[in-house]
């Protein structure tokens, strides 16, 4: 799934026109993203206060497995990265 800074009403519409097939939620109050490091914070950046581009694999306790956090938001992981993670839990 996919977190997002807009709001609700916004990624209805992105994930309708774009027909996108996972669940994009929304933290358009930001208080999910920063306590994941995956908020812009500095106040000097014209993305202050979006989401960075981050990856997260939890195992099925909830627990963090792999975390990528990418520097600038353009650079996607390879899908291979986050299939090795997810294969890495097991079954």
């Amino acid at each position: 799934m996919g977190v997002s800074t807009d709001p609700v009403a916004k990624l209805e519409e992105f994930t309708r026109k774009n027909k996108v097939r996972h669940q994009l939620l929304s933290d358009a109050g930001r208080q999910m993203l920063p306590a994941y490091g995956a908020l812009v914070t500095d106040q000097k950046s014209p993305m202050h206060r979006l989401a960075k581009r981050a990856y997260f694999v939890l195992d099925r306790q909830g627990t963090i497995r792999f975390v990528r956090v990418q520097a600038n938001p353009l650079d996607l992981l390879r899908t291979g990265e986050v299939l090795e993670a997810v294969r890495a839990l097991g079954s």
